[in-house]
């Protein structure tokens, strides 16, 4: 088994990345994060104790996946239980402005 990561990398690493957001991107993260808290993913995560999630959006969370080191967004059902373990080792940043590009493509006005 892997050593989990702490609650206190996993807000370095949040700080880290809010110093480098623009501010789209920072305002979308505002809205979206959560205290950090574990959620639970049966494929591997149940290991450790479940994956680290920092962000709630709509029915996906941002979530930190400590065996790839990276960030990765999910869908979910049940609130607590992470329904697709993905792999990315990316920063923070990159399912932010994902997410920041997915909502610009909304049109202002839909008749």
């Amino acid at each position: 088994m892997w050593p989990p990561i702490s609650i206190d990398k996993i807000g370095l690493l949040i700080l880290q990345a809010e110093l480098t957001m623009d501010y789209k991107a920072l305002n979308l993260w505002n809205l979206i994060k959560v205290t950090p808290h574990k959620w639970r993913e049966k494929s591997f995560g149940d290991e450790s104790g479940g994956f680290w999630v920092v962000a709630l959006f709509g029915n996906q969370i941002i979530y930190y996946n400590d065996i790839e080191e990276g960030f990765n967004i999910s869908p979910f059902e049940i609130y607590g239980v992470i329904d697709q373990y993905n792999c990315n080792q990316s920063e923070l940043t990159v399912p932010i402005n994902y997410l920041v590009s997915q909502l610009s493509q909304i049109p202002d006005k839909i008749i």
